[in-house]
Protein backbone atom coordinates (compact mmCIF):
# COMPACT_ATOMS: atom_id res chain seq x y z
CA UNK A 1 0.00 0.00 0.00
CA UNK A 2 1.29 3.69 -0.82
CA UNK A 3 0.97 5.93 1.82
CA UNK A 4 0.43 9.79 0.15
CA UNK A 5 0.08 12.57 2.82
CA UNK A 6 0.53 15.74 0.54
CA UNK A 7 0.10 16.88 -2.72
CA UNK A 8 4.04 17.02 -3.54
CA UNK A 9 3.73 13.25 -2.49
CA UNK A 10 1.36 12.73 -4.29
CA UNK A 11 2.64 14.41 -7.40
CA UNK A 12 5.98 12.36 -7.15
CA UNK A 13 4.01 9.32 -8.43
CA UNK A 14 2.27 10.70 -11.64
CA UNK A 15 2.01 8.56 -14.48
CA UNK A 16 3.27 5.59 -12.17
CA UNK A 17 1.49 2.44 -11.42
CA UNK A 18 -0.07 2.90 -7.81
CA UNK A 19 -0.53 -0.46 -6.96
CA UNK A 20 -3.43 -3.64 -6.89
CA UNK A 21 -5.78 -4.42 -4.30
CA UNK A 22 -6.44 -7.91 -2.93
CA UNK A 23 -8.58 -10.41 -5.20
CA UNK A 24 -12.28 -9.78 -4.10
CA UNK A 25 -15.24 -12.55 -5.03
CA UNK A 26 -18.62 -11.79 -6.70
CA UNK A 27 -21.37 -13.49 -5.04
CA UNK A 28 -24.71 -13.97 -5.74
CA UNK A 29 -25.92 -12.79 -2.31
CA UNK A 30 -23.74 -9.32 -3.52
CA UNK A 31 -25.30 -9.39 -6.66
CA UNK A 32 -29.13 -9.76 -5.19
CA UNK A 33 -28.38 -7.25 -2.70
CA UNK A 34 -27.09 -4.21 -5.38
CA UNK A 35 -30.00 -5.30 -6.89
CA UNK A 36 -32.37 -4.35 -4.24
CA UNK A 37 -30.53 -1.43 -3.31
CA UNK A 38 -30.62 -0.49 -7.27
CA UNK A 39 -33.71 -1.86 -8.06
CA UNK A 40 -32.62 -3.47 -10.99
CA UNK A 41 -33.63 -7.05 -10.89
CA UNK A 42 -32.69 -8.07 -14.87
CA UNK A 43 -32.73 -11.70 -14.72
CA UNK A 44 -29.36 -12.02 -15.87
CA UNK A 45 -28.21 -10.93 -12.74
CA UNK A 46 -31.13 -12.60 -10.14
CA UNK A 47 -32.51 -15.83 -11.79
CA UNK A 48 -29.45 -18.31 -11.51
CA UNK A 49 -31.87 -20.82 -13.38
CA UNK A 50 -33.15 -18.80 -15.79
CA UNK A 51 -29.05 -17.49 -16.41
CA UNK A 52 -27.54 -20.65 -15.85
CA UNK A 53 -29.91 -22.33 -18.73
CA UNK A 54 -30.91 -19.23 -21.33
CA UNK A 55 -28.58 -16.91 -20.63
CA UNK A 56 -25.27 -16.72 -22.80
CA UNK A 57 -22.73 -16.94 -20.27
CA UNK A 58 -23.83 -19.86 -18.20
CA UNK A 59 -24.81 -17.85 -15.16
CA UNK A 60 -25.69 -14.94 -13.55
CA UNK A 61 -23.48 -11.73 -14.19
CA UNK A 62 -22.68 -8.82 -11.61
CA UNK A 63 -24.28 -5.57 -12.80
CA UNK A 64 -21.94 -3.50 -14.41
CA UNK A 65 -22.59 -0.08 -12.23
CA UNK A 66 -21.52 -2.97 -9.03
CA UNK A 67 -18.24 -3.64 -10.13
CA UNK A 68 -17.76 0.04 -10.27
CA UNK A 69 -19.44 0.80 -6.77
CA UNK A 70 -16.54 -1.25 -5.50
CA UNK A 71 -13.88 1.26 -6.69
CA UNK A 72 -13.23 3.11 -3.35
CA UNK A 73 -13.24 -0.04 -1.16
CA UNK A 74 -10.60 -1.34 -3.90
CA UNK A 75 -9.05 2.27 -3.80
CA UNK A 76 -8.54 2.49 -0.05
CA UNK A 77 -6.32 -0.96 -0.54
CA UNK A 78 -3.93 0.11 -2.67
CA UNK A 79 -3.48 4.09 -1.29
CA UNK A 80 -3.67 5.41 2.02
CA UNK A 81 -4.48 8.98 1.56
CA UNK A 82 -3.52 10.98 4.83
CA UNK A 83 -3.65 14.71 6.39
CA UNK A 84 -6.86 15.06 4.85
CA UNK A 85 -9.85 17.56 5.87
CA UNK A 86 -12.26 15.47 3.28
CA UNK A 87 -11.73 13.31 0.03
CA UNK A 88 -14.76 14.06 -2.69
CA UNK A 89 -15.30 11.77 -5.29
CA UNK A 90 -15.67 14.24 -8.26
CA UNK A 91 -15.27 12.52 -11.67
CA UNK A 92 -15.76 8.91 -13.68
CA UNK A 93 -14.62 9.51 -16.62
CA UNK A 94 -14.24 7.33 -19.89
CA UNK A 95 -15.45 4.08 -18.22
CA UNK A 96 -15.51 0.87 -20.54
CA UNK A 97 -16.72 -2.07 -19.97
CA UNK A 98 -14.71 -4.94 -21.54
CA UNK A 99 -16.41 -8.24 -20.02
CA UNK A 100 -19.12 -8.83 -17.89
CA UNK A 101 -18.02 -10.44 -14.47
CA UNK A 102 -20.12 -14.19 -13.93
CA UNK A 103 -21.01 -14.81 -10.22
CA UNK A 104 -18.20 -16.19 -7.80
CA UNK A 105 -15.19 -14.72 -9.68
CA UNK A 106 -12.49 -12.73 -8.56
CA UNK A 107 -12.12 -9.33 -9.00
CA UNK A 108 -9.06 -6.68 -8.43
CA UNK A 109 -8.31 -3.34 -9.00
CA UNK A 110 -4.94 -1.83 -10.81
CA UNK A 111 -4.51 1.80 -10.55
CA UNK A 112 -2.22 4.60 -11.67
CA UNK A 113 -1.82 8.35 -11.34
CA UNK A 114 -2.67 9.50 -14.81
CA UNK A 115 -2.74 13.17 -14.29
CA UNK A 116 -2.89 15.65 -10.76
CA UNK A 117 -3.80 19.70 -10.41
CA UNK A 118 -3.19 21.84 -8.08
CA UNK A 119 -6.32 23.48 -7.56
CA UNK A 120 -5.69 26.40 -4.74
CA UNK A 121 -4.69 24.37 -2.33
CA UNK A 122 -7.23 21.18 -3.56
CA UNK A 123 -5.59 18.34 -5.25
CA UNK A 124 -7.08 17.07 -8.24
CA UNK A 125 -6.37 13.57 -8.68
CA UNK A 126 -6.66 11.46 -11.63
CA UNK A 127 -6.62 8.14 -11.43
CA UNK A 128 -6.80 5.31 -14.40
CA UNK A 129 -8.13 2.05 -13.33
CA UNK A 130 -8.42 -1.41 -14.84
CA UNK A 131 -10.72 -4.18 -12.76
CA UNK A 132 -8.95 -7.00 -13.82
CA UNK A 133 -10.66 -10.59 -13.27
CA UNK A 134 -9.03 -13.55 -12.51
CA UNK A 135 -8.17 -15.81 -15.24
CA UNK A 136 -8.92 -13.64 -18.40
CA UNK A 137 -6.86 -11.16 -20.15
CA UNK A 138 -9.53 -8.98 -20.86
CA UNK A 139 -10.65 -6.50 -18.06
CA UNK A 140 -14.25 -5.74 -16.72
CA UNK A 141 -13.47 -2.40 -17.03
CA UNK A 142 -10.80 0.50 -18.13
CA UNK A 143 -11.41 4.17 -16.75
CA UNK A 144 -10.54 7.11 -15.04
CA UNK A 145 -12.03 8.29 -11.70
CA UNK A 146 -11.55 11.72 -10.48
CA UNK A 147 -10.86 12.52 -6.50
CA UNK A 148 -10.43 15.77 -4.76
CA UNK A 149 -7.94 15.80 -2.18
CA UNK A 150 -8.47 18.45 0.87
CA UNK A 151 -5.22 17.90 2.61
CA UNK A 152 -4.21 19.64 6.37
CA UNK A 153 -1.51 22.88 5.85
Amino acid sequence: MIIIKNYVEFESHLGQELGVSDWHTITQQQIDKFADATIDHQWIHTDTEKAKNEGPFGGTIAHGYLTVSLLPYFWHQIADVQNLKMQINYAIDSIKFGQPVLVDTRVRLKARLAAIVNLRGITKATIGVEMEIEGQKKPAYTGEVVFLYHFNG
